[in-house]
């Protein structure tokens, strides 16, 4: 008889000894806290954990009342080993040294025998040091960024467990944990979590998953929140989640650089009536005088989303170099961002936040040229 997801899950772990979560390059606050819990969860049954993400620990900065887990990368570089092999069987290796000189590393090695035969050598790599791959709230390999471009390999050596919410989720795991009725990433992880050990639940990890499923529904107002929404919650609570705690850090206080930019962002909002859309531009000097850095800004169209619920596109451009102009945009419905992606030459989703530049610099027309892309991709022009 095959194995439920639970038990797949729950046998990759007990087969594992170095797990490592990887997560998407723009992690929503549903991911992080996930990665905690899970980073929590998997050392409560005597793993070493690392947790990898490109700009990972800015993200963990975003949930200061979560406790950072005890390895994080940003680089898979160095993660693994490569071998310099050679067959003995005829001529042995007595000795070897290694030196660096002049931007080199040399290995010096000495045969018993006169010669060493260039077919008796080979270059190859050895294993990832990771037994297995937990990749949280990606739709696809590609999203976790630069991890991937660094270490594609890490995907089809080691096990990968894909574990998220959306529809368009490319199930590139060995196993898929990919459910669109459920909440959040976080909502998911407490299924398998319960059905694995629930005593592994502790106070940490229950309070990781909340903050996941609180953020993930915006505190239980919108759409997706679901009668089990609500009733894991409520389990999570009696485990040990302090969830006053979790809302009065979310919601009632925000770092004083962050409510700077939002500041700088209102000032600069624009309405566009026909397609209801709300922009902003921003200068380097607003970052600067912030103390901000764009990738604070889908956190700022969240805020943008939430005071203005007519509008159907949210988005803030901002210089990215000399001649290009970044936008961030987020949209009222995520099918609405997907195919906005597969529309617009260049964008990236990363979590429900759309990426991509256009030519130009912080000006009128450049803006102009933006309001046209937005038209033509849902004109479908």
């Amino acid at each position: 008889m095959s194995l439920s997801p639970a038990e797949q899950f729950a046998e990759l772990i007990r087969k594992s000894t170095n797990p490592i979560i990887l997560l998407p390059s723009y992690p929503s606050k549903d991911v992080v806290a996930s990665a905690v819990a899970l980073s929590r969860f998997l050392g409560n049954q005597g793993k070493q954990v690392t947790v990898a993400g490109e700009g990972i620990s800015a993200r963990f900065g975003e949930l200061p009342f979560l406790p950072v887990p005890t390895s994080v990368l940003e680089s898979l570089s160095g993660t693994r080993d490569f071998v310099l092999s050679f067959d003995t069987t005829r001529n042995r290796i007595l000795s070897a040294r290694t030196e660096e000189v002049a931007g080199e590393f040399r290995i010096y090695i000495t045969p018993e025998q006169g010669t060493i035969d260039p077919r008796d050598f080979s270059f190859i790599p050895a294993r990832f040091q990771y037994d297995v791959v937990f990749v949280l709230g990606s739709p696809d390999k590609e999203s976790v960024g630069t991890l991937y471009e660094e270490s594609p390999d890490i995907f089809y050596e080691v096990p990968v467990i894909n574990v998220d919410t959306r529809a368009e989720n490319e199930h590139f795991g060995q196993l898929n944990l990919v459910d669109m009725t459920a909440s959040s990433v976080s909502e998911i992880l407490f299924g398998v979590f319960s059905a694995i050990d629930q005593k592994a639940i502790d106070a940490t990890v229950a309070e990781g998953l909340l903050t996941g499923i609180i953020t993930a529904t915006d505190s239980f107002q919108k759409k997706n929140t679901t009668p089990r929404s609500l009733e894991i919650a409520s389990r999570l609570i009696a485990l040990g989640a302090d969830r006053e705690k979790i809302v009065l850090s979310l919601y009632k206080t925000q770092p004083f650089n962050i409510l700077k930019l939002w500041g700088r962002v209102l000032t600069n909002l624009r309405w566009d009536e026909h397609l209801r859309l709300v922009s902003a531009k921003l200068s380097l000097d607003d970052f600067v005088r912030s103390r901000t850095k764009p990738e604070d800004l889908p956190a700022i169209l969240d805020r943008i989303k939430a005071n203005f619920s007519s509008g159907s596109f949210f988005a803030v451009l901002h210089p990215d170099t000399a001649d290009k102009v970044a936008v961030v945009l987020k949209t009222s419905a995520s099918e609405q961002a997907l195919r906005l992606s597969k529309t617009i030459d260049g964008a990236i989703l990363h979590g429900d936040a759309l990426h991509f530049t256009i030519p130009g610099t912080i000006s009128e027309e450049t803006e102009m040229a933006f309001f046209d892309i937005i038209r033509k991709a849902t004109e479908g022009k």
